[in-house]
């Protein structure tokens, strides 16, 4: 069953809004316009319960099925914040915020899901409860944590939850999920070396902290190629190094930060340890000292699966068997969704929105015309899984 006619009827509407969430950007928790908005619309729209302010900002919508028999209880998730960019497009709804836009298309997520609870709410054509979950600070800020911590599940009763993620590059309307891991879990280190500065001319009264961060960077490139196992897959990059401001001084300390990426906990570990042990240990090997601050992000996102096998069936209804990847490679970026998939069955599965510029980039805008096929997916959802 192709797009549902229905939601066709109020793609131009849904878009409005998409194109008002992006003029009006928002960071992290400080959404408070955005899920006012959201909020707003979901009273119009007649949800039977609207909370707002769950994991801070977050906005919570019950919409009861003509029947509620079955007593199932399913969530949808859409995140609401932006990112620190300056957009470099000249849309004429572009961002009238100064250095944040909506670059990963948040602003799309929220007008779908928007568009999903008006449809939902109008024909109300399943048997349980679908609750529509906006949150806050996705890029960052743990916002998933927040809203679980808040008691998201437990108050709503929520049994399964799904995500969704649109997908630049991806063809307008397909869409792409696997069971298992997804998406990565996201850590980063800062190392800190101690060693002794003084005149660049006089190398041999120093204990020169550039040389041992040279050494350590190089030598955090084993971890993945010489201790993890082969067929796992890990990033370990250091992305900043600061040491020294001038040309003639051997700097008394200097940092490293990085990232770690992996889609197991057993590598995650794995990473930590070996992180710490070989800065440690390069570091008193040249006499000097290195201190690893190593902080957990979020979680792998681990699509369960019996509920992916679902999402990606209720996908070919919308988009039809060549249009779902049903086995796409797992990605190293992050999703705070995870927190949600740790609590609860469910699955996470991209969008496609054809080509264009990737997700953060300075030209990014959410394609539209994807729209459609994301409400339709969610409407189609909540009606297969709790069929009146």
């Amino acid at each position: 069953m192709p797009v549902i006619n229905r939601v066709s009827a109020l793609a131009d509407e849904i878009t409005g809004w998409r194109r008002d969430f992006h003029q009006h950007p928002e960071l992290l928790y400080a959404v408070d316009r955005t899920a006012g908005i959201v909020a707003e619309k979901l009273r119009a729209f007649g949800c039977d319960e609207v909370v707002t302010g769950l994991g801070k900002t977050g906005v919570v919508g019950l919409i009861r099925g003509r029947r509620a028999e079955s007593g199932r209880t399913i969530g949808l998730r859409a995140d609401m914040d932006a990112l620190p960019i300056e957009e470099a497009t000249q849309l004429p709804y572009r961002s009238t915020v100064p250095g944040t836009m909506h670059a990963c298309g948040h602003d799309g997520h929220t007008a779908m899901l928007l568009g999903a609870a008006r449809y939902l709410a109008e024909t109300r054509n399943f048997d349980g409860t679908a609750v529509v979950i906006f949150q806050p600070a996705e890029e960052g800020g743990g916002g998933g944590a927040a809203m679980v911590k808040d008691g998201l599940m437990e108050r709503f009763g929520i049994q399964e939850v799904y995500g969704l993620h649109n997908k630049p590059g991806l063809p307008l309307g397909s869409f792409a999920i696997r069971p298992g891991p997804i998406m990565a879990a996201a850590d980063r280190f800062t190392i800190t070396i101690e060693g002794r500065g003084g005149h660049a001319a006089a190398p041999h009264d120093c204990i020169d902290t550039v040389v041992v961060a040279a050494q350590i960077i190089t030598a955090l490139q084993s971890v993945v190629a010489r201790n993890a196992d082969p067929i796992a897959s890990a990033v370990v990059s250091v992305t900043t190094v600061r040491a020294g401001e001038a040309f003639n001084v051997i700097p008394q300390t200097a940092v490293l930060n990085g990232t770690v990426r992996c889609l197991a906990e057993p590598v995650r570990a794995l990473c930590e340890a070996r992180i710490g042990a070989l800065a440690a240990g390069i570091a008193q090997a040249f006499g000097a000292r290195a201190a690893t601050h190593y902080v957990r992000g979020y979680p792998v996102t681990d699509n369960h699966p019996d509920q992916a096998t679902f999402m990606a069936d209720v996908a070919e209804e919308v988009a039809g068997e060549a249009g779902v990847n049903r086995a796409v490679d797992p990605m190293m970026g992050a999703e705070d969704f995870s927190y949600m998939l740790e609590e609860r069955p469910g699955a996470y599965i991209f969008l496609g929105t054809g080509d264009g510029p990737g997700l953060h980039h300075p030209a990014y805008d959410f394609n539209d015309a994807a729209t459609p096929y994301g409400v339709s997916l969610w409407a189609r959802l909540i009606e297969r899984a709790m069929p009146a």
